[in-house]
Order: structure tokens, then sequence, then C-alpha cells
């Protein structure tokens, strides 16, 4: 054993079994880790034990750095888990998870000049122009400078007024009602300016007291029977309505809420934070983590340090899965907070709603790291909750057998990386062992030559060299049993699962040892899964469709004499198809089986006359 492992090991074992807070520290007596234990000797210890299992890459390469640690006995778990975060915020330990505020500041730009525009801007610049600010939130200046626009219909093109006038067609936002078309010239000055102060008032003041007075001016101009702009009016009212009702969302008996979610592929993360202010979603906030394996750990420190470092505690916080410390989190935030803050966990109903749209944008964020779609994301994140796998499977592989009598029995397997067919990776499989039309026995030989093939080749690491995250196969549970005693004899830890499909050949299910798992209702995971189980069925229907053929036509072409099932075998290893024996000579015909002359210009009469 390491020497200093060994002295770490020990010094562990003397510590109490209180609780605490550990400082792990490299050979510079830097603090790399600061973490929490409800029983320190138990807890440190762990991290010294020679080959630990439960270790993951992460913290080995941690406790390879480890040269001493420090520990702060407390007097309970509650405030083990105070120090901790305040600890973490005042070090910036490397290993742990660590929120950064990279939001910086945001502006709402406002232009000068006859015809003025608003944009949202990450800084100010030294320009012709005002600026409204500085806000933290990107998301609420996004989100009021479209709506101020779409509102008063300000134009948002690179067009300048009034030198622009009638130089090209009015854009597509003029058609779709979305911009009052100022390219067209016919809007003045005075006009234009009386419209962008009241989007300015909307701005600062809220559309409460703006739509007030717009409905009294409506009603003046109606009275004065200028029905033009009355509509005009009529129409802005109606604007900001229809905005206000599109952008808020209701939650039942809950005003302020935030909502939170985790996605996570083999080695990122990110997190969702979605704010409800007065039934309505305010802000968003959302983070990224590289070099994550234990997502559970994320979502506690997370959780822990986010609500310790912001004064913004809302009553009700909604967590997409149950962490350890939300008993002792939530009592801290109420003795900091002045009330009660409840930690939710939904399963189903509007709530769950709310989570499955912070997970969608917790994967939108991850997948622009992991160069993948955040569909691609959401789905293999929802199959491991599914399937309770620890990790999201990166590499699947799916199998399927097709037959049709003995000569073509068939195995088709397909590989899934990342949530994308891998088609470099697809292998083919004669099946040339089992008699009959046995699928589980078929099953067993593909799998048995499968995992013979990674003995051979893992040293390489790719192709038939890397081992799948997950295996599928296109059956029930009958399927699983016959293969999971394959895998456990080989001494590999791969899940395996099966495709159910129902009678009119739609997936179903997930077949598991000794069950079934429904996926109906996990929309996400359904499609991915339907999507696996189609293209390995096409797959090995195609090989063995080609498979068929080819035996057919060793039959038809050992008609003619003089050649028997080798030369037949021959002749279609290089011409693979009808087609191609159709136009291939006499002499190509010699050369490809060795054949005698007058035998390759009978085979060429007889295959002519065929067609």
């Amino acid at each position: 054993m390491n020497q200093l492992l060994e002295k770490l090991r020990k010094k562990a074992l003397n510590l109490t079994h209180d609780p605490g807070v550990y400082l792990m520290k490299n050979s510079r007596g830097e603090i790399i880790y600061i973490g929490k234990a409800k029983n320190l000797k138990n807890r440190v210890s762990q991290y010294f034990q020679p080959n630990n299992p439960s270790h993951t890459e992460k913290v080995r390469r941690m406790v390879e750095q480890v040269a001493d640690f420090d520990y702060i006995v407390v007097g309970s778990e509650f405030e083990a888990l105070v120090l901790e975060c305040s600890l973490i915020k005042q070090n910036n330990p490397k290993y742990n998870i660590l929120l950064k505020d990279d939001k910086g500041y945001h502006y709402i730009r406002v232009e000068r000049g006859s015809f003025p525009k608003i944009s949202a801007q990450k800084q100010m610049t030294d320009d012709d122009a005002d600026y409204l600010g500085p806000y933290t939130s990107s998301f609420s200046v996004t989100q009021t400078v479209d709506e101020v626009n779409k509102i008063f219909g300000l134009p948002t093109c690179n067009r300048k007024f009034p030198e622009d006038f009638k130089k090209a067609r009015p854009c597509l936002n003029y058609h779709i009602k979305q911009c009052m078309g100022v390219c067209r010239g016919r809007i003045s000055e005075e006009e234009y300016a009386q419209t962008f102060k009241e989007a300015l008032a909307y701005i600062k003041k809220g559309g409460g007291s703006l739509l007030e007075r717009l409905t009294r001016q409506m009603e003046e101009a109606a009275e004065a029977l200028d029905f033009e702009r009355a509509a005009k009016l009529r129409d802005r009212i109606q604007a900001i309505r229809r905005i206000a009702d599109t952008q808020k969302v209701y939650l039942i008996n809950t005003e302020n809420q935030d909502v939170i979610a985790f996605a996570q592929n083999q080695t990122h993360a990110a997190v969702a934070v979605l704010k409800f202010r007065n039934y309505r979603l305010s802000d968003k906030e959302d983070y990224f983590f590289p070099d994550v394996y234990d997502i559970e750990t994320v979502r506690q420190s997370f959780l822990s340090q986010y609500y310790m470092m912001t004064a913004d505690i809302p009553p009700r916080i909604v967590v997409d899965e149950p962490f350890e410390d939300a008993e002792l989190l939530a009592e801290h935030l109420k003795t900091a907070n002045g009330r009660k803050v409840t930690f939710v966990f939904p399963q189903k109903g509007d709530q769950k709603k709310m989570v499955d749209m912070a997970f969608a944008n917790a994967s939108e964020r991850l997948s622009k790291y992991v160069s993948r779609t955040g569909r691609e994301v959401a789905a293999l994140d929802a199959l491991a909750k599914l399937l309770g796998l620890k990790k999201p499977p990166v590499y699947i592989e799916a199998y399927d057998i097709s037959n049709l009598g003995e000569s073509s029995k068939v195995g088709g397997m397909v590989v899934f990386e990342n949530g994308r067919p891998l088609k470099k990776a697809y292998k083919k499989f004669r099946i040339r062992q089992i008699e009959g039309q046995d699928d589980y026995a078929s099953m067993q030989e593909v799998i048995t030559r499968r995992l013979s093939h990674y003995e051979q080749e893992k040293d390489t690491g790719e192709g038939f060299g890397r081992l799948p995250d997950l295996i599928l196969l296109d059956g029930g549970k009958g399927h699983v049993a016959a293969i999971l005693p394959i895998i456990q004899a080989s001494g590999l830890d791969i899940p395996v699962f099966g495709m159910v499909k129902d009678n009119k050949h739609r997936t179903r299910a997930i077949a598991k040892d000794g069950g079934e798992i429904s996926i109906s209702a996990n929309r996400v995971a359904f499609s991915f899964v339907t999507t696996i189980q189609d293209e390995v069925h096409r797959y090995a229907i195609r090989y063995q469709k080609q498979v068929h053929t080819k035996s057919s036509l060793e039959i038809t072409l050992t008609r003619v004499k003089g050649i028997g099932d080798k030369k037949a075998s021959q002749l279609l290893s290089r011409f693979r198809t009808r087609a191609e024996l159709l136009e291939a000579t006499p002499e190509q015909l010699a050369q490809a089986a060795k054949l005698k002359p007058e035998t390759a210009q009978e085979l060429f009469l007889f295959l002519h006359a065929l067609s």
C-alpha cells in the first residue's frame, strides 16, 4: 500500500464519530476539497481505503493529490451543513461543485434620434444612446425588450430611418403585425415619438397604469370620431393583455416558487432554476458543471450552496429528485429567512410539468457542451432514470434476430452513441450453430460471439473492443432471461433490457429480469426506445433479405452442370446480386470461380435465359 495513503488512513481511523467538516489539502497546504459528515471517522476513512469500488474517477483523482487533512467537530449535522457551505464559499476548493457568478450585468439600450429603437445589450458602450440598468438577469432584459417591441410594433431590423424609407419591402414582422412598418415612410416623426414614449413608460412602470391611460385615450378618440386612432389604441391594449396572458404561468395555490431540475451525461451536468414570482415566470438561471460523475452529490451540493448564498428564497422550492439534506437545508433556510421553506418533489400534475420545463432547459444548456441537441440529452437522461441506471448510457447496443427458413437466420446489432446512430459500428451475424427457428438460442449465440470478440479486441477500445453502457434486445423478458447468464458468466457488468412490442408491432414496454417497465407515459424515453427498436429491426430484416436472396441464387446456380455449392458461393462473393451476374461476361464468370470456358458459357446463357 502507498505509504502516504496508509498514513492518512490511520489518521482517519483515529477521528471521532461526531459530526463535522473535513478539509482535504494538497502538498502545498491548499484546500482542494471540503465535505461534511455526520460521522467523521466513517466518512473520512472511506477516502483512504485502497481500491475502494465506490470511488468515482473524480474522487480517485482528488485522493491522489491529498497530502493531509484537517477537520472541525460540530454539535449536529445541521451545523456541519452550514459550516461546509460557508467554508466552500470562502475557499473555492478545486474539487467541490462551485457556483460562479458569471451572469454579469445586462442593459436595455435606448437609441436617440428621429426613429429610435430599443434593444438588449450585455454592456454599456460610449455611443449615441441611453441605457437602462444594470440588470443582473439576461432573461428579464431579453423578455422585456421582446415584449415592448411586439406590443408597440417598434422596428427591430438594421435599417436606419428616415434614410431607408421605401428602399425595400416591409419585412415579415410587418405582415404578422409585430412591427408598425416605419420603413413604408407613412408614420410621422411625432406619431412615432409618442409611441416610443409609451414604450419607455411600459418598461419603467409596467403595463397596469399604461393600460388605464391607453383605454382612456381610446375612448376619447372614439368620441372624437377619430376611429383610426381608436383602432390603433385598441390593438395596442389587446397586445399588452395578450402578452401578459402568454407570459404568465399559473400554479396551483402558489404565488412564488423556484423550480429546479438537473441533466447529466457521463461526465457533465447542468442545472436550470426557473423563478416564478407573482404567478409568473420572471427569471431563469442555469449552471454547467464539467467533470461530474455523481448527480446525487451535485444536486445536494448545488442546492445547499445556492440557497445559502442568496437572499431571494421563495416559500416553496420544487426539485426534480429528493436529496439527502433536504430537511436540514429547509430548517436552515427557515432560520435565515424568518419563514417556513418547503422542498417539494412532484411525481405528477402541474408541478411535474414545471419540473419537466426546467429539465428541458437544463438539457439544452448541457447539449451546448456535448455537441448534441437538448432532446438527445433529455432522452438519455430519461432512459437512465426509467431503467434505474446510475448514469445516462452514452454507448448503447441493440440486437434483433430475423429468420426465414434454415438458411436465412441472422442477427443484427446497431449502436447508438450519445443518442445518435453510429452506423460504422453496426454488425451482422449469420446464425450457424442453432438448428430450427429458436430466437432465444440464436440471441445467445450472437451475444456470446460479440463478447468473445471483445476479449480479442479490447485493447483497441473501438468496435467490438468497446463495451456498451446498455444492451437492448428486441424481445421480452424471455430474451432477457436467456442473455443475463451469459453476461454474468463473462464477469462483465452490462445492464440488459428487452424492447417489447404490442400485437401491432409498436413499442409497448421495457422488459427486465422478471417483469416489465411501462414507458408509454414517458414520451421522451418512449420515442427514443421506439427509434432504437425500429432501427435494429430494419437492419436485421435487411440483412436477412440479403442472405435469403444470396441463398436462393446459390441454389439456382447449382442447376448448371459443373457448378456446386463451393463454386456458387465463390461466384456470389464476387457478384453479390443477380444484376451483377447478368452484367458479367463469360470470361469474368470463369475467372471468379475458376470455371472451364464451356461451363462459364453455359452459365452465361442460363442466367440470361432466366432474366
